[in-house]
């Protein structure tokens, strides 16, 4: 078999766009996101979809699918914009700009970066479930937990609590407790 360079192959990123028509303005969606793009777009997905040690299904539709829109289209927002993406998730969503954008990805690449979400969310919340993550959490919670145990320290009022320890031992019968 003969080899060939890659080099000859002269090949580049696709770039290739798909175009919609939305109320009578020409939307950009492209058909491939490069993959870093796409290991951000699951990252900060699921970094803003999580609750305490679990994912929200409801903030993770709503931040992959926003996150589609961000990274997939031509469509620009102000940070303004984005500071209520709740809203603007509902408002995209709601005037079915966002289904737009969903049927203009083609369906291999939607269902891979899909397929992405939900297998990381299954390998965090088991990692989570772990002994390992069970400790990094723990770990994690130390600093906080060790200024509250500060606090309590610097504002222990050593007065109330020999008071305490008077009362108990006249309740003792002048003994030693």
């Amino acid at each position: 078999m003969a080899k060939v360079s890659y080099a000859s192959l002269k090949l580049k990123i696709n770039e290739e766009t798909t175009k919609i028509n939305f109320k009578d303005t020409e939307i950009e969606v492209l058909n491939y996101l490069p993959i870093d793009d796409k290991y951000s777009l699951i990252s900060i997905t699921l970094q803003k979809a999580q609750e305490e040690n679990v994912y929200s299904p409801v903030l993770l539709d709503m931040f992959f699918h926003l996150h589609l829109v961000y990274l997939y289209t031509n469509i620009t927002f102000t940070d303004k914009q984005k500071e209520d993406e709740a809203k603007l998730y509902d408002v995209l969503k709601s005037n079915g700009l966002m289904d737009e954008v969903i049927k203009a990805i083609p369906e291999n690449e939607y269902s891979m970066l899909y397929t992405y979400l939900e297998e990381e969310v299954k390998h965090r919340t088991k990692a989570k479930r772990s002994a390992v993550g069970l400790i990094q959490s723990i770990i994690n919670d130390l600093p906080s937990q060790a200024q509250a145990a500060m606090d309590i320290v610097n504002n222990f009022d050593k007065e109330k609590f020999q008071n305490v320890v008077d009362f108990a031992k006249a309740a003792n019968g002048g003994r030693d407790i």
